[in-house]
């Protein structure tokens, strides 16, 4: 929560590690950490263990009903955008991945624990609406620059608690500190060095650190303030969490509503977003933070989208007594205005379309997407009376290439995956990560012939597929199901058809894997 409002020109860090260490000996003999809580070092654990399965980290999130209530609120809400109601923790760590669910359990239970015991005169609803905000905006915005980045909401949210504690550890000096923030208008981080040696993104960084928290979360935070110093791998990060605070600000801040110009031409030059593009992320941070603060157990008072509020002060000053001279004049430029912002503001919706629908690590279609083209699909055939097929495969023993080499191979051997298929498809045809390890397939004008000789030939080049590790040749085979849609199929819905093509994989497995099975929808035998 500071006052600076640019991206430093990148400065070359030197001896970054000694730096850290130092920093952290200076936290240590000035301020007592907190142990962190139980069950996030459960759920670290269970994470940081290669051979940690999601049924271990969905046993450990279930033995705390209010956190499963808290998780399955925020898994289905507009965040993430997912196209049914998940239900159980099962699922949602199916459709989400490990990493996602993770970092949102993560953020209720710190925020719990930071929740109480602050000092008389701070506003800790105003600093959790706040930080929520953040993590919100860093969320949409990493999304939007095209990162990424899982831990952007959780780095957000986190960066300023070393306020939290230095407000607690200090009561009587920090709000002289605060104080002099504000006379000076200067940044706060600026104060508390003088104050301390460090500041409280410093500090938040050392805590989180401790606490488990990999360098993903905790380096971006430390240098939020100061992007231009953080070293290469966390750069961008730090960016999107240093205007996730700036888009924060415009919402919670004093005069924090007058910086939208200034955000728009920070983010313009720095990553190319046009002024539509801001002006609609700005209305969807406030849209989606209001949405979630009830998950937090935050009043968002009177909190609305931008837009929203600069609509009701021009209607304000429309009643002012201006003269009509300058009521035309206004009205001609806000006409010229919108007529260009309307073109700019129709292609930064095709390009945000494009972000939601794709898989950050494979650069496919995600399950959203997928749940809509097959109701699309459904209805086409259901029009036209032609037919369309479903394939759905799992990578066979796939923990084990993330046991033996680690999950950075096992991600390599994912997108090389997605390529080969990509590569064996029509134009037509649509691929999309289902979860995990499992894919999707959607083949349109497909009858259960022409599935099987795609299937088959699929399966074949997978299993000739090479992943060179080192001196080392990574290989998987795949197991295959799918079913085939055509007219005539009386009461059958698209998760009837989702659920026959899983069970045809699910039959592969079970057979010995490496293999093709194709289910009908109606009765009949399977074809495996």
């Amino acid at each position: 929560m500071d006052g600076c409002l640019s991206l430093p020109i990148r400065k070359r860090a030197t001896s970054t590690m000694d730096q850290v260490m130092t920093i952290d000996s200076l936290i240590e003999k000035k301020v007592r950490l907190p142990s962190p809580p139980t069950i996030a070092v459960k759920i670290l654990d269970a994470v940081q263990q290669d051979r940690a399965s999601m049924q271990q980290l969905a046993e450990i999130i279930s033995s705390d009903p209010a956190l499963v209530a808290k998780l399955l609120r925020i898994a289905n809400s507009s965040i993430y955008g997912l196209s049914y109601r998940v239900g159980s923790i099962d699922k949602a760590l199916t459709v989400l991945g490990v990493n996602l669910l993770k970092n949102i359990a993560l953020s209720f239970v710190i925020s719990e624990e930071l929740r109480t015991g602050g000092e008389e005169g701070f506003d800790l609803d105003y600093f959790w609406r706040r930080s929520v905000t953040a993590a919100v905006a860093a969320d949409l915005t990493a999304k939007m620059v095209g990162q990424s980045n899982e831990d952007a909401f959780v780095t957000a949210l986190l960066a300023d608690i070393g306020i939290l504690l230095l407000q607690r550890h200090d009561p009587d000096e920090y709000p002289v500190l605060l104080a002099a923030h504000e006379a000076r208008r200067c940044p706060i981080s600026e104060v508390e060095k003088e104050r301390y040696g460090f500041d409280h993104a410093e500090l938040s960084a050392a805590l989180l650190g401790r606490w488990g928290l990999p360098k993903e979360v905790t380096e971006p935070l430390r240098y939020h303030h100061r992007p231009g110093e953080a070293p290469e791998k966390y750069l961008e990060a730090a960016e999107v969490v240093q205007l996730a605070d700036r888009l924060s600000a415009i919402y919670h801040a004093p005069g924090g509503s007058g910086q939208v110009d200034q955000l728009q031409t920070l983010m313009t030059s720095r990553f190319g977003l046009s002024s539509p593009a801001v002006e609609m992320l700005v209305d969807s941070v406030a849209e989606k933070a209001v949405e979630l603060f009830s998950g937090f157990d935050l009043d968002p008072g009177e909190m609305r989208p931008y837009s929203e509020m600069l609509q009701e002060a021009n209607e304000e000053l429309g009643e002012m007594n201006l003269s009509s001279e300058q009521l035309l004049l206004e009205v001609k430029q806000a006409n010229q205005k919108n007529e260009k912002l309307a073109a700019e503001l129709r292609q930064a919706n095709s390009k945000l379309r494009e972000l939601v629908f794709r898989d950050g690590l494979t650069g496919l279609y995600n399950h959203r997407y997928f749940q809509e083209m097959v109701d699309h699909e459904m209805g086409r055939v259901i029009r036209y009376g032609s037919c369309f097929s479903l394939l759905m495969f799992d990578l066979d023993h796939f923990k084990q290439v993330n046991d033996n080499y680690g999950h950075p191979v096992g991600d390599l051997v994912l997108k090389n995956i997605a390529e080969a298929v990509t590569a064996s498809v029509r134009t037509s045809d649509v691929v999309a990560r289902y979860g995990g390890e499992e894919f999707a397939v959607i083949l349109p004008e497909t009858d259960p012939s022409g599935l099987r000789v795609f299937a088959e030939r699929l399966r074949r080049r997978v299993e000739k597929l090479e992943t060179e590790v080192n001196r080392d040749k990574v290989r998987v085979t795949i197991s295959i199901g799918g079913t085939t849609y055509q007219p005539g199929v009386a009461k059958v819905d698209k998760f009837r058809v989702i659920d026959t093509a899983d069970r045809a994989l699910y039959q592969s497995k079970a057979l010995g894997r490496n293999r093709v099975t194709i289910f009908p929808l109606e009765g009949g035998r399977s074809h495996g």
